[in-house]
C-alpha cells in the first residue's frame, strides 16, 4: 500500500545501494525485490539450524524504528537475545495461554511486534489484531472476541475515557491492561468507569537495556 511513496525514490535509493522490499502482488519494476513471490515459492521444510541459527545471540536480528523522541525517526538495533526475551512479556505482567490479547498497535514497532505478537506466541496466548484503533468500537469488539488482556499506549486509554458514556461499560471480560505512558488521572478514571481492570505500566526503550515494570499499581 506504501510503494507509491517509495517509487520516486528508487534511483537514489539505487544509487545508495539500498534494497527495497515489497510485500504484495506487482508487478514492480527492476531492482525491487517481490517478497510475495518469493514466499509463495519457498519450501514448508525447514533448512538445517545451522542455516538460520544466529553464531551469537548478540548479533543484530532485526532493526525496530524508533518514535524520533531524540530527534528524527531512527532504526534501533534489537538483538536476537533481545527478541528472544520478549516472549516472556506477557507471562512477567501476569497473562497466560488462556487470555485473549486485543492488539492496535503498528507492527513497526517493538510495542506491537515483539512485545504484542511474539509476547502472544510465548505464553500460546490468542492474539485478536486489529488494523486500526476504533474507540468508539473497542468494547463491543472486547465482548465480541471475549478479550481479556488490552496492550495499550497511553493515549489510547484517554480517548476510551474520553468517549461518551454508553450502557454496558462494565459488561466485558477485560481483566488486565498493559502497556506505556498512562497519566494518573486517565488510569484512574479509566477504573472507575470501567470497572476494576488490572493496569500494569511498562517502561522501556527499543534501543535501551532496561526496562520497568509497576506492579504494585
Amino acid at each position: 500500500d506504501l510503494f507509491g511513496s517509495v517509487e520516486p525514490l528508487l534511483p537514489s535509493l539505487r544509487e545508495d545501494g539500498v534494497a527495497v522490499w515489497v510485500l504484495g502482488a506487482g508487478p514492480y519494476p527492476p531492482g525491487v525485490v517481490a517478497l510475495q513471490e518469493l514466499l509463495d515459492a519457498a519450501s514448508e521444510e525447514l533448512e538445517p539450524e545451522d542455516v538460520w541459527e544466529p553464531e551469537d545471540m548478540n548479533d543484530t536480528c532485526l532493526y525496530i524504528f524508533t518514535s524520533g523522541t531524540t530527534g528524527l525517526p531512527k532504526a534501533a538495533r534489537v538483538s536476537h537475545l533481545k527478541s528472544v526475551m520478549c516472549l516472556s512479556f506477557y507471562e512477567l505482567v501476569g497473562a497466560s495461554s488462556r487470555d485473549v490479547v486485543y492488539l492496535a498497535l503498528p507492527l513497526y514497532h517493538m510495542a506491537g511486534s515483539l512485545l504484542g505478537v511474539v509476547g502472544c506466541l510465548g505464553i500460546g496466548a490468542t492474539c485478536v489484531l486489529k488494523e486500526k484503533f476504533s474507540a468508539s468500537q473497542f468494547w463491543d469488539d472486547v465482548r465480541a472476541e471475549g478479550v481479556t488482556v488490552f496492550q495499550y499506549i497511553g493515549e489510547l486509554c484517554r480517548y476510551l475515557v474520553n468517549q461518551p458514556q454508553r450502557p454496558g461499560e462494565r459488561q466485558h471480560g477485560l481483566r488486565l491492561a498493559v502497556g506505556s505512558g498512562l497519566r494518573p488521572d486517565v488510569w484512574r478514571s479509566f477504573q472507575q468507569r470501567f470497572g476494576p481492570v488490572r493496569i500494569v505500566e511498562t517502561y522501556g526503550m527499543s534501543e535501551g537495556n532496561v526496562t520497568l515494570f509497576n506492579y504494585t499499581g
